[in-house]
């Protein structure tokens, strides 16, 4: 009988012991589990000219995807592209990439998405755009209801998802103007330069018209 009761005591405190455990390890993983899921909201935007106000037709838009590694090495961690995607606004400028979710290796988070829009004759985003404002992020911006007005200070408002782009006039402009396909420090020309053939397409185009010579080439 003595025996019995000191088993069942024993049997008590290791079901204890296990309980407890799978409590901490519960609460160490939904507090981590974001690092294995990758999750960006679906983005919208409408690309205007910033002149006359009329939609831009067939600027190209590339979205790129990015992670952030936390393992610490010489230079500590590092972001890595893991997705690219582009298409190119409609007849009323605008623009729309569904949600995306996919995993990621463990030890990493998720990094801000980066945006490119580019056509030929025009400013590009980002940097060479007359609206938005570049303190304010792409991703906040483009992630809200298109056209929704907000207050970001006091007196200074925003409009989500509108990208005023002016028009060039001088080949010196143009030649500012003209971004680099999105790349990896990595994989330069592998498959993120395949992820972004309009947008590789236009700036060729955009070379011959300047007169320059070489073209970006995508390996097949």
């Amino acid at each position: 009988m003595l025996f019995k009761i000191k088993k069942n005591m024993i049997m008590n405190k290791m079901l204890i012991f296990f309980i407890l455990l799978f409590i901490l390890i519960s609460d160490y993983t939904l507090s981590y589990a974001g690092w294995l899921i990758y999750h960006k909201p679906e983005f919208k935007g409408k690309v205007i000219d910033a002149e006359s106000k009329e939609p831009i037709e067939g600027a190209v838009v590339v979205v790129i995807y990015k992670k952030h590694s936390l393992i610490s090495g010489p230079g500590g961690g590092y972001s890595s592209v893991i997705k690219v995607k582009e298409i190119l606004t409609n007849k009323n400028g605008e623009f729309h990439f569904p949600s995306y979710t996919t995993l990621i290796q463990p030890n990493s988070v998720e990094d801000t998405a980066e945006f490119i829009i580019y056509k030929p004759g025009y400013g590009s985003y980002p940097g060479r755009q007359i609206y938005p404002f570049n303190y304010v992020g792409p991703e906040y911006t483009f992630s809200k209801e298109l056209g929704s007005k907000e207050e970001i200070e006091k007196s200074i408002f925003i409009i989500h998802g509108i990208v005023e782009l002016p028009k060039l006039k001088t080949k010196e402009e143009r030649l500012k103007a003209m971004p680099s396909p999105a790349e990896d420090s990595e994989h330069k020309t592998s498959w993120y330069w395949k992820k972004q053939k309009q947008f590789i397409r236009l700036l060729n185009e955009e070379r011959r018209n300047l007169g320059l010579t070489g073209e970006y080439k995508i390996e097949e």
